[in-house]
Order: structure tokens, then C-alpha cells, then sequence
């Protein structure tokens, strides 16, 4: 099997494993205990926030660990929203978002709170225009990802950040898909909020993290004891909060050379792919992870294209039912035509594909593609 799945979830990695592993047995203590078993576990806690803090460039004290991405969205959102209503209830979003953040949004709606959900250009790229025309006397936050999960593209987070400020509005981003790919640093971007997951680069699932900015007060998603800065009830996951923090230390290793890396073999798998022909290639080109291929075979259905590549593991940009294509909320947000929407494969390398899979990933690809189209 050849993982081209990159922007689904990452394998553990091996440094990752072996740092969890002495707190599933030795160190097993709660960190809320005061005896020796517990200061183990509370320095081990304190230590991974230290990393995840470094490498968003923030206080340590910023940092809230979570079971994932998806309550890290759902704690910004609703703990904003439903702390700041006396002050507004409409927020900024985009069409493109992941539904982590879209089902949050629509919750909001029967809550009470309005929602502007604004259109991407044909790249998947906001428009500062359109932000700033969307802002109301009554705008509380906007939520923006940063990078897009299905295409790749890179939202202009600084500049938007820049002009919330202006009109005091906080600003979350979803930052599931960036996070280890590309830098991403909350001074730099201006962020009030941000979320990060583990299984996105290297650590396990079911953990990731909240950067709450010093100032900002939500309202409490998780009721219970006072853990996490009294910010989040619930014994902390030590074994994956030791996963994140290692997965964060690891991230700031050489960053350049790694995306140096990923760039080169996303370029050589669409050079590889071009004499298939009758293709596009979604995204912006500026502005994306290096990692991330979105690239759509016309008159093709991208399950079919999959069911005919066993040996390669991918994702669809159009999911089929019975007879029935649907297109992908992105897609249809960037207005790629349906004839190439619906052929549509995501393609994403990482730590661990090689030049040498990803000429055997050509060949299965285009054998698939050639076998359909005749």
C-alpha cells in the first residue's frame, strides 16, 4: 500500500511512540495528585504545553489541551459566542470550512446568533473585500481555517486578522490542517484563537489544543473540576498529552527542509501525472501547503478512479450515492465544473512517502485513469 492520505490523519511517529510509552505503565499517575506519582505526570503535562506553546509562539499558560480539532472549534466558537452575546451575535465564516466548524455554525443559528458565510475566488482564497463587507456593528468573531483541508490553499489570516482588530472582533482559525505543515505562529498571525490537532502531524488521535489569547474568556464547553487552568474539566489524557507535546517538539525541527521536501514530490507527481491530460488542478498556487494535490479527471468519478487503484490510499473530492454525485462543499464553493468536481482525488504526502512511491503511485494512477477512460 502506497499512503497518499496525509490530510486524513499521520501515523504515529516512531519518536512519538516511544516518548508516550513510560506513561501508559510507570508514569501513571493524576497529575491533580500531590504525591510523587502525580508530580510526574503534572511535569509532564506542563512540559508538553511548553512545547505546543513554542512552537505557536505563545505563553504556556495559553495553551488548553482537548480531545481533538473538533472540540477545540467547538470550545472557541460556542465558549465565544455565548460569553461575548451581550456584546453581538453575528459571526464571519467561510463556505469552505471544515464541518467541525460549519455544524458548530449551524448550531449557533438556532441559538439565536446570525451567520455570513462567505464565498473563495476559483483558488479557494477569501477575499479581504468580502470580509470587510461582511462586518456589522454587531460582529462579535470570525472563524477562517487557515489551510484547507481538500485543496491545499492558505488563507490570508494575517491580513484578516489586521482588519477584525481594527473593529475590535476576535478572530478563531482552524488550524488542524497547518499546524506541522507550514509555520504557524499566533503573533504573527494575529489570532485570538487557535486549534490544533495531534493526528494531523505525527501525534495520536483523540488529543489536540485551544490557544485561547490572554484577555479572551469563554464560556465553559466541559463542566466539571477546576483542570487545565480551570478552563476544562476532566483528568488530563497524559499518555497523548505527551504524544502532542513530542509531536510539537518535533515539528520544529528543520520545518524548511521538510516542506522543501514535500513540495518536491507533490511536484513530481503532478509532472508525472500531465500526459494523462484533460485534468485540472485545484488550489491556489501561492498560497498552499506544500504537501496537498487536488486534481480532477474529467467525465470521471472519483470512486471509481480509487476502486481501481487498490494499491493506493487517497481521498475523493465527490462522494456517490446510488446514481447521485455530490460534490464537495469546497469544490462547489471554488465553482470548478461538475464534468471535473466529480473526479476529483486529494492526494497528500508526508514524513514518510518516498520518490520511489510516488513513481509507482504514478503509474497505478494513470492505469486507472486509462482504463476508465477507454
Amino acid at each position: 500500500m502506497i499512503y497518499l492520505d496525509y490530510n486524513a490523519t499521520t501515523p504515529v511517529a516512531k519518536e512519538i511512540a516511544e516518548a508516550m510509552q513510560p506513561y501508559l505503565f510507570e508514569y501513571f499517575g493524576n497529575p491533580s495528585s500531590s504525591h510523587w506519582y502525580g508530580q510526574q505526570t503534572k511535569k509532564a503535562v506542563e512540559q508538553a504545553r511548553e512545547r505546543m506553546a513554542k512552537l505557536l509562539n505563545c505563553k504556556s499558560d495559553e495553551i488548553v489541551f482537548t480531545s481533538g480539532g473538533s472540540e477545540s472549534n467547538n470550545y472557541a466558537l460556542k465558549g465565544y459566542a455565548f460569553q461575548n452575546k451581550d456584546k453581538g451575535r453575528h459571526i464571519i465564516t467561510t463556505k469552505i470550512e471544515h464541518p467541525a466548524i460549519i455544524e458548530v455554525c449551524k448550531y449557533l443559528e438556532q441559538e439565536g446568533f446570525e451567520l455570513s458565510y462567505l464565498p473563495v475566488d476559483e483558488t479557494g482564497r477569501l477575499r479581504l473585500k468580502d470580509v470587510e463587507e461582511a462586518i456589522r456593528p454587531d460582529t462579535i468573531l470570525i472563524s477562517i481555517m487557515y489551510a484547507n483541508n481538500e485543496v491545499g490553499t492558505l488563507q490570508p489570516l494575517k491580513e484578516i486578522s489586521a482588519l477584525a482588530n481594527k473593529h475590535n472582533i476576535a478572530v478563531h482559525s482552524d488550524c488542524a490542517q497547518a499546524v506541522g505543515k507550514v509555520p504557524v505562529d499566533v503573533k504573527e498571525l494575529g489570532v485570538d484563537l487557535l486549534t490544533v490537532a495531534g493526528h494531523k502531524f505525527y501525534g495520536p488521535k483523540g488529543i489536540g489544543a485551544l490557544y485561547v489569547r490572554e484577555g479572551i474568556e469563554l464560556q465553559k464547553l466541559i463542566h466539571g473540576a477546576d483542570h487545565e487552568m480551570n478552563r476544562r474539566a476532566g483528568t488530563e489524557n497524559i499518555l497523548e498529552v505527551v504524544g502532542l507535546g513530542k509531536a510539537a517538539e518535533l515539528a520544529m525541527i528543520d520545518p524548511e527542509s521538510r516542506m522543501k521536501r514535500e513540495r518536491n514530490l507533490i511536484r513530481l507527481l503532478r509532472e508525472g501525472l500531465e500526459p494523462l491530460g484533460d485534468f485540472r488542478i485545484n488550489g491556489n498556487t501561492k498560497f498552499s501547503l506544500p504537501n496537498t494535490l487536488s486534481i480532477s479527471f474529467k467525465n470521471l468519478r472519483a470512486v471509481d478512479i480509487l476502486a481501481n487503484m487498490p494499491n493506493i490510499a487517497a481521498s475523493a473530492g465527490a462522494a456517490c450515492h446510488s446514481d447521485a454525485v455530490k460534490i464537495s462543499a469546497t469544490l462547489d464553493a471554488m465553482n470548478v465544473p461538475f464534468e471535473y468536481a466529480m473526479g476529483t482525488l486529494r492526494l497528500s504526502v508526508g514524513k514518510y512517502t518516498s520518490e520511489e512511491e510516488i513513481g509507482s503511485a504514478i503509474e497505478e494512477i494513470s492505469a486507472a485513469v486509462s482504463l476508465l477512460r477507454k
